[in-house]
């Protein structure tokens, strides 16, 4: 248990962290969480510096004040300190689950996915991310074979966002909808919020720092 100075301590260093991610200074990212770390371990570094770090990305993100280039440097800051974490053998949480998550058929705005698979990943589930332009078939194909329950698609367009519509086909067509659900996302959606029923999600969060607590209570749909 820290005590009151170490928590106003790592509340600066994961202020001036986000800094680093949105000032693109990747070695002074990676030398402030491998410093605490060294005295205090991984999961604190994770748990304490990084992930606040990462929770004001996502608020900036969603208000549009994040560019991609901070986006992508906080994501991949975030997967190798969890990787290392990992090799470490320092439990991040409790394991949680598999989620495989993807870009919908044509997208390719990665951002949003990638910031939802660190928090997944934080949160303590194994994250298998397939990438852009991601067929119905492959998202439904993969679940199956890593034995997930839940299927997270992002879209940031509207046209791009109607392609989800066939995930829930190929779902539904296999017999599926009980034990596999449909978590959606982007920024289309939280414009027109009444497409999740029109594309056949099962949830949707409004951020990133939300999305474990929606794969949950999916998880927990489909597998009661």
């Amino acid at each position: 248990m820290h005590n009151h100075e170490d928590s106003e301590r790592t509340a600066e260093l994961a202020l001036t962290l986000f800094g680093y991610f949105t000032s693109g200074k990747l070695n002074e990212s990676t030398r402030l969480i491998h410093d605490w770390a060294d005295t205090h371990g991984y999961r604190s570094a994770i748990e304490e510096v990084l992930e606040p770090a990462l929770v004001r990305v996502g608020t900036e993100w969603t208000r549009d004040n994040i560019s991609l280039a901070a986006g992508y440097l906080a994501g991949k800051v975030a997967e190798d300190t969890i990787n290392i974490a990992i090799a470490k053998q320092e439990v991040i949480s409790e394991y949680k689950g598999t989620a495989v998550i993807g870009n919908s058929e044509d997208d390719y705005h990665s951002l949003g996915r990638k910031l939802v698979g660190i928090f997944l990943m934080t949160a303590g589930w194994k994250v298998v991310d397939l990438g852009n332009d991601v067929l119905a078939k492959t998202f439904v194909d993969t679940a199956l074979a890593e034995g997930a329950h839940v299927i997270g698609v992002s879209a940031m367009m509207l046209t791009t966002a109607r392609n989800i519509l066939s995930v829930r086909k190929e779902i539904d067509s296999r017999g599926l909808a009980s034990t596999l659900k449909l978590a959606v996302g982007g920024a289309v959606f939280k414009m027109r919020p009444e497409l999740v029923t029109e594309v056949g999600g099962d949830g949707m969060t409004l951020t990133a720092v939300d999305v474990p607590s929606l794969f949950e209570r999916l998880q927990k749909e489909a597998t009661s």
